[in-house]
């Protein structure tokens, strides 16, 4: 069980208390929260409250994390493309409508599932649902992840994910014609109010930076390659969005009229971190997948 405590600040004051801590992680659903507060996981200043609770400037919130629940998560062999691999990490190339981790209801096919059938040695930091995984993509995203083998791997990663010293950059192709080569947005991220199984830019967000240039356009699409400094949940895909290119195809944050691709335009092309043991700097880099590749095709016949 992990305890955590938080101090209730201005941007919280006179919201109810499920809303509050639901916003302090982006991981953490509002009926969650809820269960949490209803099993007495939650105190404020030392007692239980419920979840329409309006929290007070400089309230102190105790919480405490329950540990994942124990399921039971199959080895499956599958045709997992690794990059890398030694005792320490492993790189995969994930393709595009594969699920990173297990979940309640979504047990098999993923790549953790595959991942457990390559190799037995994979870090417990995030416990039985996601052994090894220091970092996710979107199911429909494409390209490179890092995994670890083993704790001290996984802290080494975590770690330098936390200090911004990870590279990793997407491709992309988005709607409209960006008319400048290349730009930054700096913009907070957090849970949209109006759909908590979105994101959005929130001025109580999470700090975030995508660095973006233009590699091509066409008649009304461009393509681009992005450049995370953070790694929020579908950050550039909310990003991108907030300046008036949705990525092509993106179901969530995309126009209704997009494209037919089953899933947004994008790809996590290169990835390079410094190995936890060594301290040597590695970088990978993963082609574009096929579809992606079709899709360029036909946007540049289609003058």
């Amino acid at each position: 069980m992990e305890k955590i405590i938080r101090k209730i600040d201005e941007s919280l004051a006179g919201e109810r208390i499920d809303k509050a801590i639901s916003s302090m992680n982006g991981e953490w659903s509002r009926s969650l929260v809820q269960q949490w507060l209803k099993d007495g996981q939650v105190l404020v200043n030392g007692k239980a409250v419920k979840a329409n609770h309006k929290c007070s400037l400089n309230d102190e919130i105790e919480i405490e994390i329950p540990e994942p629940e124990e399921l039971d998560v199959v080895p499956e062999d599958m045709d997992l493309e690794i990059f890398y691999e030694d005792s320490d990490v492993l790189v995969v190339n994930k393709p595009k409508g594969m699920v990173v981790h297990p979940a309640p209801g979504h047990m098999s096919g993923t790549l953790v599932n595959g991942l457990m059938a390559h190799c037995k040695d994979l870090s417990g930091i995030n416990g039985v649902l996601r052994p090894g995984i220091v970092h996710r993509i979107d199911k429909d995203t494409s390209g490179l992840l890092m995994v670890a083998k083993n704790d001290l791997a996984h802290e080494s990663l975590v770690n330098q994910l936390v200090a911004k010293t990870v590279t990793r950059k997407y491709k992309a192709i988005v709607h409209g014609i960006i008319p400048h080569d290349y730009g930054t947005i700096e913009a907070p991220l957090g849970r949209d109010q109006k759909d908590r199984q979105s994101m959005a830019v929130v001025d109580n967000g999470k700090h975030a930076v995508t660095h973006f240039n233009v590699l091509e356009r066409f008649k009304d699409f461009t393509f681009i390659e992005c450049q995370l400094e953070t790694g929020r949940t579908h950050q550039i895909r909310v990003h991108m969005k907030y300046i008036g290119y949705p990525l092509a195809g993106d179901p969530k944050y995309g126009p209704r009229k997009t494209l037919d691709i089953g899933g947004q335009a994008l790809h996590a092309g290169v990835l390079g971190f410094e190995h936890p043991r060594t301290g040597q700097y590695l970088e990978f880099e993963a082609p574009l997948p096929a579809y992606l590749e079709q899709l360029l095709e036909d946007l540049k016949n289609n003058h």
